[in-house]
């Protein structure tokens, strides 16, 4: 029985092995064939020992009882677990979109059949389909590889603080081939497949792995990853489902999500990533589908480890006597707060709840698109909004004044999108 066992496994080895080359999966050299072979192998071996483990177990029973003797085993009671009286909590639903959109693309005007028109090829094909009706990209033909085409092509657009956000679907319920993906991002200087850090997965299992090779601060060149981290079976998203997943890159700090979920969290990586690309590997002819890309300056704030407690408003304030913020954010020519700015919002509220003699003169800035005589007064509304909006959150509104101040003030050139995107901000100013 024992060599019947060992054969068994070894034969499922070399099959898993095989049918992994077949797929392309092993794309990579080095660090990331070492451990994409033993996650996927490990998995398999155990699942394989599990299953002959509990054959020679029902042969040994079956063997022990008899044909004529068969007998009824009673369950074992359950043992109820002592309950140790600790609770856990964990921050992973971080993720903060950065405050200024660089790239966009939500398939409008593409015409199904044809290369999406805001993409690059690097390898296999790729082309606009639709999914209940909707329009995307399908990565197809078991090799899908591509980029954003930004201003024109450049490969130097995410600078030092950046997210990247997008949708994908692939079902594999079927269990009958999945592919692996890739979420690769490398230097202005370096061709794909040499990046600084990537995230990547398999479509297989019923749970999904994540795993991430970075680069260290320390490491020399471009292409090197030292660094390697792994999220066992945190997520399901082989289901024939749209899962959302986004990324944030802030100095040194890369951090991962998953519907919503940071799953991936390297708190030391080497900066410098200029572009990025997305990769599907196949074994058959089914697609994945990818969706809802949105590239933007800015990321999740970073967790300085010697920091104090100290709140973002409270040190700015100490330092400065005023409080600048590009992070909230109106609807397009109008005063409305869109949903997401609260969370600034929120801040401010909290220290001035906690300081309540504390008095601010609200200003509202804006770029100089557009003439004196909208910005000046929308300006003003646009102040009396976050007024109205922190007088809603508990702040006495005797402590507060809007002030629009229009595009008079600006801090950087209009001349340029992110320029503007500096110029249109909210201050606090201590009085």
């Amino acid at each position: 029985m024992k060599a019947k066992l060992l054969f068994l496994v070894l034969c499922l080895l070399v099959a898993v092995v095989t049918d992994m080359s077949a797929q392309g999966i092993l794309k990579r050299i080095g660090k990331r064939i070492q451990n994409r072979v033993e996650n996927t192998v490990t998995s398999t071996v155990d699942r394989a020992v599990d299953g002959a483990v509990e054959g020679v177990v029902e042969g040994v029973t079956d063997a022990a009882v008899g044909d004529d003797e068969e007998e009824a085993v009673e369950p074992a009671e359950p043992v109820a677990a002592e309950d140790p009286g600790v609770t856990t909590s964990s921050v992973k639903n971080d993720f903060k979109r950065g405050s200024v959109v660089m790239f966009e693309d939500n398939m409008a005007g593409e015409q199904v059949g044809e290369f999406p028109s805001k993409w690059d090829l690097v390898r296999g094909n790729a082309e606009v389909a639709t999914v209940n009706g909707e329009k995307c990209i399908a990565l197809i033909d078991g090799d899908g590889w591509i980029t954003p085409l930004v201003k024109g092509g450049i490969k130097n657009y995410l600078g030092d603080e950046f997210t990247v956000e997008f949708d994908m679907l692939f079902d594999d319920r079927p269990k009958d081939g999945a592919p692996s993906i890739e979420f690769d991002f490398m230097h202005e200087s370096q061709s794909n497949d040499n990046e600084i850090f990537t995230i990547y997965w398999s479509m297989s299992y019923d749970k999904q792995t994540f795993d991430c090779d970075y680069m260290r601060p320390t490491d020399e060149g471009w292409t090197s990853t030292e660094g390697h981290t792994t999220a066992r079976e945190v997520a399901t998203v082989n289901d024939g489902r749209w899962h959302h997943y986004a990324l944030s890159f802030n100095k040194r700090a890369i951090k991962f999500y998953v519907d919503g979920k940071r799953i991936v969290n390297v708190p030391n990586a080497k900066a410098g990533a200029g572009w990025f690309t997305i990769w599907s590997g196949h074994k058959d002819d089914r697609p994945t589908y990818v969706k809802n890309v949105v590239v933007a300056k800015g990321a999740v704030e970073l967790y300085e480890r010697n920091a104090t407690d100290v709140s973002a408003v409270e040190r700015a304030i100490a330092e400065t006597g005023k409080f600048v913020t590009n992070n909230i954010l109106f609807e397009t020519g109008k005063a409305t707060l869109k949903p997401e700015s609260m969370a600034e919002i929120q801040k401010v509220a909290d220290y001035m709840k906690a300081n309540p003699t504390v008095r601010f003169e609200v200003q509202g800035h804006t770029d100089s698109q557009g003439s004196d005589a909208v910005n000046d007064p929308l300006s003003q509304q646009r102040a009396e909004a976050v007024v109205k909006a922190l007088e809603g959150l508990g702040v006495d509104g005797f402590n507060l004044r809007a002030v629009g101040k229009g595009s008079h003030e600006p801090v950087a050139p209009n001349t340029t999108d992110e320029g503007r995107a500096k110029n249109r901000r909210v201050e606090f100013i201590k009085k």
